[in-house]
């Protein structure tokens, strides 16, 4: 007799065949390995479990920022991360149609640095972490061996946008100290912790512009900070060769003040540290 008929159209038997995978080339997988490699960096960065996507809803606030007056806008709910700018928000509560914040003394390139960052937890350069070395280093930049390091696992970084010319100094100075020293402003304890780190990273500064920066943190800071002022007395003491050549940091001593006062503090702590130690 005749055998089973499938009743299976020949469409279907057509596409129940298995269908072959085209082959990738060397070029894509190497390709996407770096692409996943950029994600991962960024993903590792230390600011960006912090960081909360922003409510793109909410109200636009206009903040006029230093003497020129130049002009920011930024949604409220973003802002109100600050402690700063949500006080200022909550006393305009009720001028809904025109919500304004002065910033006469602040320096629009900064001011741009804390928007940013505000939105997307980092500002630029952005911390990027390198998984095959286990260094973090700065977005753009080459990174080498620390030769002061015996281990060799730390990496440096070459100075990106590492300074600014600052107005109201009057020359230049570290960004990142500037950038600190706002966040202290503007109640941002996790920047604080980023620019810290960020210039913690920079090198081939010079003497000049490292003094002129420590004057700036002690004039930017309370009296109470731990962080970045130690940072600075630190960098002197681990460089002290360097800055005792230097006819720069003779000409701060004689005029004075409390960072060196601080500095003869720390480095009596110092040597009572290897005294004890040996």
């Amino acid at each position: 007799m005749f055998g089973k008929r499938s009743f299976a159209s020949s469409k279907d038997r057509s596409s129940s065949k298995i269908t072959k995978q085209p082959k990738r080339s060397f070029r894509d997988t190497t390709r996407q390995k770096q692409m996943l490699e950029k994600m991962d960096a960024r993903m590792d960065s230390p600011m960006m479990a912090s960081s909360v996507s922003p409510n793109l809803n909410s109200a636009i606030v206009t903040m006029v920022v230093g003497p020129e007056q130049r002009l920011f806008a930024a949604h409220e709910d973003v802002l109100s991360h600050s402690p700063f700018f949500a006080s200022a928000l909550q006393e305009q509560f009720f001028e809904s149609a025109n919500r304004r914040i002065d910033l006469p003394n602040e320096e629009p390139e900064i001011f741009s640095c804390i928007l940013e960052y505000l939105y997307k937890g980092d500002y630029y350069p952005r911390l990027m972490h390198d998984k095959r070395r286990h260094t973090w280093m700065l977005e753009g930049a080459v990174s080498s061996p620390d030769p002061s390091k015996k281990t060799g696992d730390r990496a440096v970084s070459t100075a990106v946008e590492a300074t600014f010319f600052h107005p109201g100094v009057g020359d230049v100075i570290l960004r990142d100290t500037a950038v600190y020293c706002a966040a202290e402003r503007y109640g941002l304890e996790d920047l604080k912790r980023l620019s810290l780190r960020k210039q913690g990273l920079q090198s081939g500064i010079e003497v000049a512009t490292i003094l002129r920066s420590a004057r700036y943190a002690y004039e930017n800071t309370p009296d109470n900070d731990s962080r970045l002022r130690a940072h600075y007395l630190a960098l002197i003491i681990r460089s002290r060769k360097t800055f005792k050549r230097s006819g720069t940091m003779q000409m701060e001593m004689e005029q004075g003040g409390k960072l060196f006062f601080d500095l003869f503090v720390a480095m009596c702590n110092h040597i009572d540290d290897i005294v004890d130690v040996t």
